[in-house]
């Protein structure tokens, strides 16, 4: 895992223990801030209301309708103005839909180098402006609040959540990784701190249970170094801390769930991975990328079966693909959310090839360039996808116009340079050792390489 991909995830990781907010902690007098007496002569706190608009707010933004989120967490603001949850929810919900329709919540596009490089994509400026306003009055609230109490773990809690949040803001909408750094460690280091004050403030362990895998899973001299920053971590025990949360956790759950799903996958314990994803997409059946997530994981579980047990493979394949073909057909309900087509032929033509399924894969891929309004980037890499399984078919001509499409359009991923490698020579696909899976490297068991 290069430097980059490493700092993604850690950002990545800080934003999503923030998504779900803090425990409800009824009665602990000690771990709430002295209200002002104009507060004290007031109406008591309403939890039960504040719990329902939270629940609402995550059913909501976990089902992919942001606006819906949004109106339950603005409701919150104006019920709660002196809490920084309903700010911090709000963006949260704003830093998920940007990523959606940026299409960075593709975990596609991470695999590949060229997404670290890509710096063609602006956010609108409103947005930025949003972002930024409802992250500095989190914090402000939040600091406010430890003013009068340095023992809140409320506020320590969402003082954390904001700054992890800022930490996936600046890593992945604004390419801003040293800024992405600095606010991980803060996120980190309040959470810490939380613990530090009540041990059982489950929630809170997303952050430290990821920060352990992370720095468990360095390569020995950089983990040597971070040793002696006092950076330690263990891979073990930060699956265990995650499982935990995904277990017992209040409102982290399903954060908790969501990160180790790509875990276990990395773990190459895809069955495992399988039931997270099978489970939230039952939960949330408007998401759609859960269950793109559950069809990953089945694909990757076939690879592994395929050399011991072909009969077993094709069984967990036909489970992948039957998935994939759910979510190609159109819904019953006229006003259910349809996934977007050119992402998911794009990612069932993937696993056709790795499955050996080439020209399959071909007519898939294909179909994923030609759906109408397909996002720019992604016809470019489903032609190059669809050069390439053209190739592994035995169709040279057919790539080779394939290849030429990929040049005329606009640079994306490093998308030329494969194209010029794919003119040279055929595309060949090829099954990396095991070793070198082993290697911390977090990119498919499988990948395409030219021919020698």
């Amino acid at each position: 895992m290069n430097s980059r991909k490493l700092l993604l995830t850690i950002t990545l990781t800080a934003a999503l223990a923030s998504v779900a907010g803090a425990q409800a902690k009824k009665g602990d007098a000690k771990a709430q801030a002295p209200k002002p007496a104009a507060e004290q002569q007031s109406a008591p706190f309403d939890q039960k209301r504040f719990d329902e608009l939270r629940a609402a707010g995550f059913e909501s933004l976990y089902n992919l309708d942001y606006e819906g989120a949004r109106r339950q967490f603005r409701e919150m603001t104006r019920i709660f103005p002196d809490h920084p949850a309903g700010y911090q929810f709000l963006a949260a919900s704003l830093w998920l839909k940007t990523l959606n329709e940026s299409r960075r919540l593709q975990a596609s596009l991470y695999n590949n180098e060229g997404f670290y490089k890509e710096k063609n994509d602006k956010t609108d400026p409103a947005l930025v402006a949003e972002f930024r306003e409802l992250t500095r009055k989190t914090k402000e609230l939040c600091e406010s609040r430890l003013k009068q109490n340095p023992r809140d773990t409320d506020a320590l809690y969402y003082l954390g959540a904001v700054e992890g949040l800022k930490a996936a803001w600046g890593g992945m909408v604004e390419r801003s990784f040293m800024s992405a750094l600095n606010n991980g460690n803060d996120s980190v280091d309040h959470h810490r701190d939380l613990l530090k004050i009540d041990p059982n403030y489950i929630d809170a362990k997303v952050t430290i249970g990821m920060y352990d895998y992370v720095v468990g899973t360095l390569p020995l001299p950089i983990k040597i170094l971070a040793s002696i920053g006092g950076f330690r971590g263990s891979r073990k025990r930060g699956l265990a801390t995650l499982e935990l949360v995904a277990r017992d956790g209040k409102w982290a759950r399903d954060d908790a769930r969501s990160l180790l799903i790509a875990l276990l996958k990395r773990e190459k314990r895809y069955r495992d991975a399988y039931t997270y994803a099978s489970e939230l997409a039952a939960k949330y059946p408007r998401n759609y990328l859960f269950k793109m997530e559950a069809a990953d994981a089945l694909v990757s579980q076939a690879e592994v079966d395929r050399a011991t047990n072909p009969e077993a493979a094709k069984k967990t394949e036909a489970e992948a693909f039957a998935i994939f073909d759910s979510l190609l057909t159109p819904a019953h309900s006229p006003n259910a959310p349809r996934p977007p087509l050119d992402l998911v032929h794009f990612t069932y033509g993937d696993a056709l090839l790795v499955a050996g399924e080439a020209e399959r894969a071909a007519k898939e891929l294909l179909a994923a360039a030609t759906v109408p309004n397909a996002e720019s980037s992604m016809v470019t890499r489903a032609r190059l996808r669809a050069a390439q399984a053209l190739d592994v078919a035995g169709k040279r001509d057919a790539a080779v116009a394939q290849y030429k499409a990929v040049l005329a359009r606009p640079n994306v991923f490093d998308s030329h340079e494969d194209a010029k490698r794919g003119l040279k020579e055929p595309y060949k696909l090829t099954r990396k050792s095991s070793a070198e899976n082993a290697g911390g490297d977090d990119s498919d068991a499988t990948k395409g390489q030219q021919a020698n």
